[in-house]
């Protein structure tokens, strides 16, 4: 049976210092990780909140995702966005047009999920100077599925696996036009791909 959230802290603090700090994770050993692990410090750990706050979102009346038009790809299902501001050379977003998220959607568009992913994936691998495209889907700040893709520099491998968010956030901001572009020529891809 698992731990009930109060059960689960206590097995958590038990782990902790005088502080309530835990140790450094694995992660920070590895090399790729963004930060010397000499000063380092783990925030103390919280004791749980439930009834958890509300995500954006929860209601599809309120949520702000619904009804969006922008995008650098949209058909009558799902868009597909360009998010500004970042580091990498590419950050997109791929949203469902109707209100819904991971664990309630219908199986014709997990299905497509599925080959817009992959469609998604291909086409941020074949820009120039990108070496992989990294897809996540995390879910706890909004109630409307949204699904990431961050295209990794080539020859970074440095920003390489589940770190690469974590050096999006570092980075100083990518040159917009140049990802604008590259945005563009994803989505025209999209499209060709897509609708055959």
């Amino acid at each position: 049976m698992a731990l009930d959230p109060d059960e689960f802290y206590a097995h958590a603090l038990a782990a902790t210092d005088d502080e309530g700090r835990l140790p450094l994770s694995r992660m920070t050993m590895w090399e790729v990780a963004p930060f010397d692990q000499d000063g380092l410090r783990v925030v103390p750990l919280r004791p749980p909140v439930v009834p958890e706050p509300p995500r954006h979102g929860e209601d599809p009346a309120t949520c702000r995702t619904c009804g969006r038009e922008d995008g650098v790809w949209t058909n009558d299902r799902w868009r597909l966005t360009r998010i500004g501001g970042v580091g990498v050379p590419l950050v997109l977003m791929l949203i469902p047009r109707a209100h819904h998220d991971m664990g309630d959607l219908p199986d014709d568009l997990a299905a497509e999920l599925g080959v817009l992913s992959a469609h998604i994936t291909r086409h941020v691998e074949a820009l120039p100077n990108v070496a992989r495209c990294h897809t996540y889907r995390i879910g706890d700040g909004g109630a409307h599925l949204h699904i990431w893709f961050f295209a990794r520099p080539l020859g970074q491998g440095q920003f390489y696996g589940s770190w690469l968010p974590v050096w999006d956030d570092l980075l100083p901001e990518y040159p917009e036009d140049l990802a604008q572009a590259d945005a563009e020529s994803v989505g025209r891809a999209v499209e060709a791909s897509h609708s055959r």
